[in-house]
């Protein structure tokens, strides 16, 4: 069958856009204790880094539901990619060609988060609207390829600074770049059909009307905080709170954390016609809160290990759940939902990882009791799941849903 009418192309090139996706959030932390050291940025800059990332995607987010639906799917998940690949490009070549390299990460970072705004905004309807069965499944299961990515882009590193030191780290970057620039190509060619729902403003309105929507709202910013407040400051936690080296940092930090993530993903992919997700969900916020109290509280670098990936396992089913609630309690949301979601899922991934590490500066560079702080996160989701079993979900056509 021709690339250009079989939808496994489609499935393929979405599974490669969430590599993307994890390249884009995952490379640059495995160097931070590196742009301290190398290039003199302090802990509160390289702060500033995370917070930008997310936030720039979270921008794209608000802006995407009102222009995607213009220029149609492929054109912004073609540009997506190409910003991607631009922003590790410049990752690898701005901080040493301009004279403040903080600038030139600033840069790198603003274009490679453009494009993965987009990627999360686009992806996940993008498989939603292929002609598949079992949706809840089939979302779980692209988003576990954003937990391999993170592997895939954690181990491939690690390899690399073995071969050729840790001071390569600008070839790299550009290497990273040329995934999204030859997924670019590869959108460029394979089917992609839209989703239903697609209704401008009248949907935004019908959809900040209804309760379920910003239940699920909160929903997301508990599962983009939870999971980024651990991953994002996994290598360094390792590599400086238990005192290992960078090589066994990054393999068991955020390498074992993405790991145990892609697994629940996978496993939740499997049984997820067996099992009542919003329940699932509750049972892995209570383990949340368990594995960042054992990270922040043990004095053991085994345990603190352990609950860094009782976190990874925990989280890995909140971000698909909740895009699986939501298409299950909105039916009609189209873009504007999935839109307004990556929103609040990025606003959670920039707030985590910020309050970690406003948190630790202000003890004094104690990561330990920055994970502490984040607790709150999955606390909150469990506020939240309570609130949606309270709140009726939404039938098509009804007030607080577009039609379909």
């Amino acid at each position: 069958m021709s690339i250009r009418t079989n939808y496994n192309h489609t499935l393929t090139a979405s599974y490669l856009g969430y590599v993307t996706q994890a390249i884009v959030n995952n490379f640059a932390p495995l160097l931070f204790l590196t742009f301290q050291r190398e290039l003199h940025v302090p802990l509160e800059q390289i702060t500033l880094l995370v917070s930008l990332n997310f936030a720039v995607q979270l921008a794209v987010d608000a802006l995407a539901a009102r222009f995607v639906d213009r220029l149609g799917y492929r054109f912004w998940i073609v540009t997506a990619h190409i910003l991607s690949g631009l922003g590790l490009l410049g990752l690898g070549v701005l901080p040493r060609l301009l004279p403040a390299p903080f600038v030139g990460l600033l840069l790198a970072v603003v274009l490679y988060a453009m494009g993965g705004g987009l990627l999360e905004v686009l992806v996940s309807p993008i498989v939603e609207a292929c002609p598949t069965e079992r949706k809840e499944a089939a979302m779980s299961l692209l988003h576990s390829f954003y937990c391999w990515g993170h592997v895939f882009v954690v181990l491939a590193s690690t390899a690399f600074f073995a071969l050729f030191g840790i001071a390569g780290w600008p070839v790299l970057a550009c290497l990273w770049a040329l995934l999204p620039l030859c997924n670019a190509v590869y959108f460029s060619l394979v089917p992609i059909r839209r989703l239903p729902g697609e209704h401008g403003g009248k949907g935004l309105r019908a959809l900040f009307g209804n309760k379920l929507f910003w239940v699920l709202m909160l929903l997301m910013v508990c599962a983009g905080a939870s999971e980024q407040g651990m991953s994002q400051w996994a290598s360094a936690f390792a590599e400086a709170g238990l005192g290992v080296s960078k090589t066994l940092g990054d393999l068991t930090g955020p390498c074992l954390f993405a790991v145990m993530m892609g697994i629940a993903r996978v496993l939740h992919a499997r049984y997820s016609d067996r099992l009542p997700l919003a329940r699932v969900m509750a049972a892995c916020a209570v383990l949340c809160v368990v594995g960042y109290l054992l990270a922040a509280l043990s004095g053991l670098p085994l345990l603190s290990l352990i609950g860094c990936a009782l976190v990874g396992f925990s989280v890995g089913v909140f971000w698909p759940g909740t895009f699986s609630l939501a298409a299950a309690g909105l039916p009609a949301g189209g873009t504007a939902m999935f839109a307004l979601l990556a929103l609040a899922g990025d606003l959670g991934c920039s707030s985590g990882p910020a309050t970690v590490g406003l948190v630790a500066d202000a003890a004094g560079g104690q990561l330990r009791i920055g994970l502490l702080a984040a607790i709150a996160f999955p606390l909150l989701m469990l506020l939240g799941l309570w609130l949606k079993g309270r709140t009726k979900p939404a039938r098509a056509g009804a007030e607080g849903a577009p039609p379909m």
